[in-house]
C-alpha cells in the first residue's frame, strides 16, 4: 500500500481508495497523495474537492486507476 502511496506522490497520479470515516460509513474516493508519514497520509481528496489528511489505519485497500476511469 505504502509503495502505492509514493508512486501517487513522485507521478502525481490518482489512485481510488477505500476509507472508512470516524463513523464507521466505508467511502471509495479518488485521492491524490501529497506528503505521507507513519501514521497518516494527506491527499487532495476529489470527492470532497480539499485536500485532507486521512489516517493510514482506516484505509481499507487502494489501487491504480486505468486511463480514461474517474
Amino acid at each position: 500500500m505504502k509503495g502505492l502511496f509514493i508512486k501517487s506522490m513522485q507521478h502525481k497520479e490518482k489512485i481510488v481508495i477505500f476509507y472508512m470515516d470516524s463513523s464507521g460509513e466505508v467511502t471509495q474516493r479518488y485521492v491524490r497523495v501529497l506528503k505521507m508519514n507513519d501514521s497518516h497520509i494527506l491527499v487532495y481528496c476529489y470527492y470532497r474537492k480539499k485536500v485532507r489528511t486521512l489516517k493510514l489505519d482506516n484505509i481499507l485497500s487502494c489501487g491504480s486507476i486505468r486511463k480514461g476511469i474517474a
